[in-house]
C-alpha cells in the first residue's frame, strides 16, 4: 500500500486535537523524560509529548514519510519497516504505538509487541477492533488480543484514559475505544500509584466498542439491520457510564 502526503496530513489533522488530551493525562501518571513513537507517521503525537514537557522525544516509521512535514526534527526520526524485527541501541521511559497494529500482518503481531517492551517500561498502546474499518486493515483484533500478548511479555494492563475521556468529543472516537497504557513488572515494583491502576483495571471490560463506532455501523448498514444495529447503540450508552467510572 502507498501511503500519500494527503493520507498523512489526514491523519496528523485528526490525531493532534486527540493527543493535546490524551498526551498530558500520561505524562501526569508517568512523568516520563523520553518516549518513542513506532507508527509515528508525521509524529503528532511525538510533537505532543514534547510541548507537554518531554524532553526528549523520537519517532520510528516507514522509510515513505516525508521527512519535510515531519512535527518533529528530522533527526529524532528513524525510518524502518515494521513488519521487520525493530531493535534499537537504547531505551526510553515510554514507547507508544496508537492505531497502529492493525496495519500489520497478525504473523507479525508478537515480534512488534516485543519491540515496543523491548523499548519501554511503560507502553501507551490501541490499536482498531474487529469491524472498526479503516485504511489497510488487516489484524483488527479486540483489545483482550493484545493485553494476553504483552501479559506474556510481562506487562500488565491498565486503564486510566478510557474512562477520562470516553465523553470527550473532542478526542477520535477510536482514542477512546482502544488506548490501554501497559506496564512491566520491574516498573509496577517500583510505582505503588500505578500498581493501583492495573488492579483497578481488572473490574473493568476491556473489551468494549464505543457508541460512535456503532453509530458509524449504523450509517454503513443496509436499512433491515438499522434498526438492531440502533437499539445496539442504545444499550451502549446505558453502559458508557459504567465503563468511564468503573
Amino acid at each position: 500500500m502507498t501511503y500519500t502526503k494527503r493520507w498523512f496530513a489526514g491523519q496528523v489533522t485528526t490525531s493532534e486535537a486527540s493527543a493535546a488530551i490524551v498526551v498530558p493525562i500520561v505524562t501526569q501518571l508517568l512523568k516520563p523524560a523520553s518516549m518513542i513513537d513506532v507508527g509515528c507517521g508525521l509524529a503528532g503525537w511525538a510533537a505532543a509529548f514534547g510541548k507537554s514537557g518531554v524532553p526528549e522525544v523520537m519517532g520510528v516509521d516507514g522509510d515513505y514519510v516525508d521527512r519535510s512535514m515531519l512535527r518533529i526534527p528530522a533527526d529524532r526520526f528513524t525510518p524502518h519497516d515494521l513488519t521487520k524485527p525493530l531493535t534499537l541501541d537504547r531505551t526510553f521511559d515510554l514507547a507508544i504505538s496508537l492505531e497502529v497494529a492493525e496495519h500489520l500482518p497478525e504473523s507479525v503481531a508478537d515480534q512488534f509487541v516485543q519491540a515496543l517492551t523491548n523499548l519501554a517500561p511503560a507502553v501507551l498502546f490501541s490499536a482498531a477492533v474487529p469491524a472498526q474499518g479503516g485504511n489497510h486493515h488487516v489484524n483488527e483484533q479486540w483489545q483482550s488480543y493484545w493485553a494476553e500478548k504483552f501479559a506474556a511479555r510481562g506487562y500488565r494492563v491498565a486503564d486510566p484514559v478510557r474512562p477520562r475521556i470516553w465523553d470527550n468529543e473532542d478526542v477520535q472516537w477510536w482514542y477512546r475505544q482502544n488506548t490501554l497504557l501497559f506496564l512491566s513488572d520491574p516498573l509496577l515494583a517500583t510505582r505503588p500509584d500505578l500498581q493501583g491502576l492495573v488492579e483497578d483495571a481488572r473490574t473493568r471490560a476491556l473489551d468494549v466498542v464505543h457508541p460512535r463506532m456503532l453509530e458509524q455501523l449504523v450509517d454503513a448498514a443496509s436499512h433491515p439491520m438499522r434498526t438492531l444495529v440502533r437499539r445496539h447503540v442504545i444499550r451502549a450508552k446505558q453502559v458508557a457510564r459504567k465503563i468511564k467510572g468503573g
